[in-house]
């Protein structure tokens, strides 16, 4: 795939080269099922101890497992704007939560609907209020609004009603769930036991967060229910070997070092990936990919060419012909509007992790999290006055040094910061020298971006 150069004022105008002369009734169908503010730890074909997720291990029994899928920003509008563009989030300008994509910025809806596609999305539709940048056909059936209250269970009416109305012509389709985005209210939580659940090694344990996190798994048996009910949608209707699924499980959840952060438990995602044409079954691939590489991924599998994305298609990764091309993922936060300025940048390998606090004299604070603060981390507040472990995790939450180093194959919760070891300081300047680069090549401006109407 080619990569277009960007100029720091302008953004281009993209086109799609047709790479494979093909007939529409010959394209096969995309489905991109996605997540919300899901931890992908918590999935039983990644290790998940908690909760068995039977339809999507079926998908990853059937297809490609990707093990190092990155958001580059852990949070929904940005994520979602570069899993629609290809662009990361300096480019496409929605790199704050609920900041606008840029108007002449072209979306999935356009790419796939010049190769011959109906393009449409179910369910939550961030980033929302922009017709023009993503004019998708609106599918009934799935809950749009992320923070409602005990919504009703998703049907698969609407989406039978899309994939079928038009034999002719191939479909490209979003299935956008809102589980398990708060509130953690929509499922049962009497499947889980307190006592029993499995805590990431980030958290701290009380009986508080224990509670909260049954509410949180039960979201997550909604969501694999609706990948199952999807997948039989596909198989009823004869579509399902012809179709290229893929699921996404988003960014982690609204936990502290979850969203919100460019922890690993925030950028972390599952890619999930069924073509059995072409995908070998139950294969594994360690490649590095993020968000931005999914659309030129699709545009690839449906016989284009993109021009002038961020991203990179890893189809040939899919089909068993590659192992990957990238060195490095990248990562952005800016904190505003959902606190007070924090930008972040981070830059990895698979193994080796650097977060640069670009502003670490100050606090970190969220609304949602610790300012005025949720149920759970002010109960973390209460046990951290007679626990030094979890006294350790507020303070690690709330002040960060300028440098956080991770050796992920060691510490995959990143609890031992290695910035101050003298042995990789040099690691650590090629990393920085490398994330400082990729700033200056996106016209990131660091601190500035952080700044309210800015």
């Amino acid at each position: 795939m080619k990569r277009g150069k960007f100029l720091s004022a302008l953004l281009p105008s993209f086109a799609i080269v047709p790479a494979v002369a093909q007939t529409e009734t010959e394209k096969p169908n995309i489905v991109v099922i996605v997540a919300d503010d899901m931890g992908t730890n918590e999935i039983g074909c990644y290790g998940g101890a908690n909760i068995s997720t039977p339809n999507i291990d079926r998908l990853a029994g059937e297809g490609m497992m990707f093990t190092n899928n990155y958001t580059s920003m852990a949070m929904s509008v940005p994520l979602r704007a570069s899993l629609y563009t290809g662009l990361y989030p300096a480019h496409h300008g929605s790199y704050r939560n609920h900041k606008a994509t840029y108007s002449n910025v072209k979306s999935a809806a356009h790419y796939m609907a010049d190769l011959g596609y109906r393009v449409g999305r179910t369910g939550k539709d961030h980033p929302a209020n922009q017709p023009k940048v993503y004019p998708f056909e609106k599918v009934n059936g799935f809950e749009v609004n992320c923070v409602t209250s005990h919504p009703a269970l998703s049907t698969a009416d609407g989406i039978r009603e899309f994939i079928t109305r038009d034999a002719d012509e191939p479909f490209c389709l979003y299935v956008c769930s809102i589980h398990s985005h708060m509130p953690w209210d929509a499922g049962d939580a009497s499947e889980f036991d307190p006592a029993k659940v499995v805590l990431p090694p980030n958290c701290v344990d009380n009986a508080q967060t224990r509670k909260e996190f049954c509410d949180y798994l039960a979201e997550i048996r909604l969501l694999d229910n609706e990948v199952g009910m999807v997948y039989k949608t596909l198989e009823e209707t004869g579509e399902l070997d012809n179709t290229l699924v893929i699921f996404l499980a988003e960014q982690g959840p609204q936990m502290p070092f979850g969203k919100w952060t460019l922890y690993r438990y925030g950028t972390h995602s599952a890619f999930i990936a069924r073509y059995p044409k072409a995908i070998k079954a139950g294969a594994v691939s360690d490649a590095l990919v993020q968000y931005e590489d999914i659309l030129p991924t699709m545009i690839d599998f449906a016989g284009g060419e993109p021009e002038g994305l961020d991203g990179q298609s890893c189809l040939d990764v899919l089909y068993g012909k590659s192992e990957g091309q990238r060195r490095w993922v990248y990562g952005i936060h800016n904190n505003i509007p959902e606190g007070d300025a924090y930008p972040i940048r981070s830059i990895q390998d698979k193994r080796w992790k650097l977060i640069v606090n670009l502003t670490p004299g100050v606090d970190y604070h969220c609304k949602y999290m610790t300012k005025p603060g949720s149920s759970m981390w002010k109960s973390w507040l209460e046990t951290a006055k007679t626990s030094k472990d979890a006294a350790q995790l507020v303070d690690r939450y709330l002040t960060r040094p300028a440098i956080e180093f991770y050796d992920l194959q060691e510490d995959p919760w990143e609890l031992n910061n290695l910035a101050s070891d003298p042995t990789q300081a040099g690691r650590i300047a090629i990393m920085r020298a490398a994330l400082e680069a990729w700033m200056i090549q996106q016209g990131d401006r660091g601190a500035l971006m952080d700044i309210r109407n800015r």
